[in-house]
Formats: C-alpha cells, sequence, structure tokens
C-alpha cells in the first residue's frame, strides 16, 4: 500500500495553464505587428490580403476586421490626387471652331474700326462735326447724320448737297461688303400735319428709305444686306423738351451690325 502511493508522487507534473496566456500574448504581438506593418506599405492589394488572413485566423471571416476603416496611404494619395484633377480641370485647349469664331472676330474688329477711322477723317476734312458723329460698341457702328444736313423741316426729299453726302458715305461702306446695314428714320416728338405725312412715324420711314435709295446706286454694294425702318419719335436720344434736344433727336441713323458679338467669342 504505501509503495502505491509512493509511485503516485513522482507521476505529478508542473503547473502548464500559463503557456495559454503566453501564447494568446504572443499571438496578439504578431497581429499588431503585422497590422503596423501592413499600415506602412503602400500597396494596398497586400494589405487587403493580410487582414482577410487575419480575419480568417481569428474570427473565421466573419468579426469586426472584415471591413477595415484603414485607408492605405496610396488610396488616400490617390484620391485626393484625383479630386484636386476634378476640382481644377485642366485648361480647355481651343477647338478648331473656336479658333475660326476668334479670327473672324479680329477681322470684324479691324474693319469696323478702319470704317470708322474713315467716316471720322471725312468728317473733319469737309468740318461736319455738328452734323455727323460715329460710334462703335459690341453691337454696331453707327453713323449719326443731323437731318438739318439732309432736309428741309418736314420734307422727305433730300437736298441736292445731302446727296452727295450720302453718296460719299456708300462709297465707304462699299469697302466694308458683309455686314448687314440699316438705315433708320428718326423723329421728334411734335406731330406733324400734311397730306404727305400723317404722322412721325411716315415722316421717319420716307426719309430712311430715301436716304437707303442713294446708298444703294452705289453698283458695289449689295442691296440684300440693306433694310429701312422708321422710329418715328419713339427712340430720342435727347429730351424732347427743349429746342436742342429735339433737334438732336431729328436725324438718320446707318447702323453696320456686327455679325459676330464680342460676348459671343468667350461664351463660351
Amino acid at each position: 500500500m504505501s509503495k502505491k502511493k509512493k509511485h503516485e508522487d513522482h507521476e505529478e507534473h508542473v503547473d502548464e495553464s500559463w503557456l495559454i496566456p503566453y501564447a494568446d500574448l504572443l499571438t496578439l504581438l504578431l497581429a499588431l505587428f503585422i497590422i503596423l506593418f501592413a499600415s506602412s506599405q503602400l500597396d494596398s492589394k497586400k494589405y487587403n490580403s493580410i487582414m482577410r488572413s487575419l480575419n480568417n485566423a481569428f474570427t473565421g471571416g466573419e468579426a469586426p476586421f472584415a471591413v477595415s476603416n484603414l485607408i492605405p496611404i496610396d488610396d488616400a494619395a490617390s484620391s485626393t490626387r484625383n479630386n484636386n484633377k476634378n476640382q481644377n480641370p485642366p485648361p480647355k485647349e481651343p477647338s478648331h471652331t473656336d479658333s475660326q469664331l476668334a479670327a473672324k472676330l479680329q477681322k470684324e474688329e479691324k474693319d469696323l474700326e478702319e470704317l470708322k477711322k474713315s467716316m471720322d477723317a471725312f468728317i473733319k476734312e469737309n468740318q461736319l462735326n455738328e452734323q455727323l458723329t460715329t460710334k462703335l460698341d459690341n453691337e454696331k457702328l453707327t453713323i449719326t447724320i443731323s437731318d438739318r444736313a439732309l432736309f428741309d423741316s418736314g420734307s422727305a426729299t433730300m437736298k441736292q448737297d445731302s446727296q452727295k453726302l450720302a453718296v460719299s458715305i456708300a462709297g465707304m461702306l462699299a469697302n466694308y461688303p458683309g455686314y448687314q446695314v440699316e438705315v433708320g428714320g428718326h423723329t421728334d416728338n411734335i406731330p406733324i400735319h400734311r397730306a404727305d405725312f400723317e404722322t412721325n412715324w411716315d415722316l421717319s420711314a420716307k426719309r430712311s428709305v430715301n436716304f437707303m435709295k442713294i446708298l444703294l446706286n452705289n453698283g458695289k454694294i449689295d442691296p440684300s444686306s440693306y433694310s429701312s425702318v422708321g422710329y418715328g419719335e419713339y427712340r430720342p436720344i435727347a429730351s424732347n423738351d427743349t429746342t436742342e434736344g429735339r433737334s438732336q433727336n431729328r436725324r438718320v441713323e446707318v447702323s453696320i451690325l456686327r455679325n459676330i458679338k464680342a460676348t459671343d467669342e468667350i461664351a463660351k
């Protein structure tokens, strides 16, 4: 009986339960270093592969590791670059159509500026500053002629000297074909009562037609590009309350219209 008891004392083993938490600690440290290593790499595919392996190793692929909140460095940098590209797109290269439009606009500007200079020189040479003016803007070149330089009061028949003026203007216009030209007649607001003109509409319309007819006597001018219109008293450029203002409103305007507006080339 005593021998059996003594034999059992020799078979007792050392307590090895500490190995389990020790192994767990080593596993966690290994996992930590793997994660740190993966996070420092620029290859997102390797990172995702490692994360999937850890999922399978620890939880069978169903734990929180399944979807990682970490953004690999290269993906973050790529995302930033893509956002910058979207916010600041590269400058658009001018197309062939844009270049053509810009060239046409440049030629048109040159034409109208040259025509204005020619008209201004003609006005100065013939001392017509009080009777003729020119204005160039984004829509047209306007030549304004006072009615006293063309007609007698209440009449639509052009004076003999005014016909020479119209011929000279036609000669300059003929050098710049390809533009629509409008001849507009204007009056003041004093009512007219005549057998041949019942209203200022009639007077302004007849004056614009008669002036345009002289322009069209120039064989180099294309009649299809010209039109006339009577505005009556409804497009004043000065007050009709004064004699001077009414004198400014009685006029004929020759408008050379732009084919391309300055804003069209930019809209673009």
